[in-house]
């Protein structure tokens, strides 16, 4: 069984394994600092590990946690990531997390369903302090300050509302690391997270191209872009060539979907877009499948959909996932046992897994 085989079939065991969790919510007897980034860490580079250095020198003896998708190893962009979670989660430890966490699936997920998790996941950590990257532009620091007075700011088709006052606070379309701010503060609002004074807003460096990065791995050339990462990063990118997943995919298994399962029953896919699709078949390859799938409204759109037809999760089961999500906290990596116990007397749940 190939690789990506073993992690297909893994990941949905522990899919379907995680609906049947039952919650156990507890009461933290811990009052360290927690402090919890949300990243993909794909791989972790100069400005994730910048960001990670900052939040740590701002809040000291704390426990830093990195929460990592996920589940079918598929970015926010749809497509595979450059390594497995469990190597990610290797190389943030040995560069200064304390613990990681595995997120949501995030390929598998429309941004509103990955947010909504994220969201329960910080309340779930009992989180102190979220450590969040942005981009310096006119009008964003006043949004900044916002957020962390409490506020609950809302991105809307080109603006940014404060929710709060009324006021709109940006006539413009945001840049994604700003609107990822934006539209995380407004799910916590949603479910009550009280953010104040808990996000710590770490300016992006300049220097970092994921483009190059992710051309330096398909080329093997490491050595191409070793100013942007860390040294442990490419010591394993190196080591661990064999676990390179980065543009590879169940192929057959996408096609075999694609002519034989009920797509509109699909977490992604409404029945006009499953229509659509179903419409050209019969399929003989992957191409055939890309080109049956119309432009979305986002450039990652066709490959998003290629992942759920590679993952197959319906609507309801996702749904479900959501609903229960984390009724589990599966830990992918920790420092020592010292700051397994800590971590454990912090969060809010008593089913945590190793």
């Amino acid at each position: 069984m190939s690789l990506l085989s073993e992690i297909s079939k893994r990941d949905t065991d522990l899919f379907y394994e995680y609906l049947d969790i039952e919650e156990k919510t507890s009461q933290a007897t811990s009052d360290v600092k927690l402090v919890a980034d949300f990243t993909e860490y794909n791989p972790l580079h100069n400005g994730h590990y910048h960001c990670m250095k900052t939040a740590r020198s701002k809040v000291k003896d704390s426990l830093f946690v990195a929460i990592v998708p996920g589940l079918f190893e598929r970015s926010g962009r749809g497509i595979p990531y450059i390594l497995p979670r469990q190597k990610r989660a290797e190389i943030a430890v040995s560069l200064g997390a304390d613990i990681v966490v595995e997120g949501p699936p995030m390929g598998l997920m429309g941004s509103g369903q990955y947010s909504l998790c994220l969201c329960k996941m910080f309340k779930a950590l009992n989180t102190d302090f979220i450590p969040r990257g942005y981009n310096p532009v006119e009008g964003f620091d006043e949004i900044m300050k916002r957020i962390n007075q409490g506020h609950h700011i809302a991105p809307k088709p080109y603006k940014i509302v404060d929710k709060t006052t009324g006021e709109i606070l940006l006539k413009d379309k945001l840049k994604e690391d700003n609107y990822v701010i934006t539209s995380f503060a407004n799910s916590l609002s949603k479910i009550g997270f009280d953010y104040t004074n808990k996000f710590i807003f770490v300016e992006r460096i300049e220097g970092v191209s994921g483009t190059r990065i992710r051309e330096a791995v398909m080329s093997g050339k490491f050595d191409d872009v070793a100013d942007m990462m860390p040294q442990k990063t490419i010591d394993v990118l190196k080591k661990d060539k064999d676990s390179i997943i980065f543009g590879k995919r169940l192929e057959d298994k996408i096609v075999d979907n694609a002519n034989n399962m009920d797509l509109g029953s699909l977490n992604m896919l409404n029945e006009k877009l499953a229509s659509q699709i179903e419409s050209k078949k019969t399929f003989d390859t992957v191409e055939d499948v890309m080109d049956a799938i119309p432009q979305g409204f986002s450039t990652h759109f066709k490959e998003r959909i290629l992942s759920i037809l590679e993952n197959p999760i319906t609507k309801k089961d996702m749904s479900d996932f959501i609903d229960k999500y984390p009724s589990q906290i599966r830990i992918l990596k920790y420092k020592n046992d010292e700051v397994l116990e800590l971590f454990k007397e912090k969060v809010n749940t008593e089913n945590v897994s190793q």
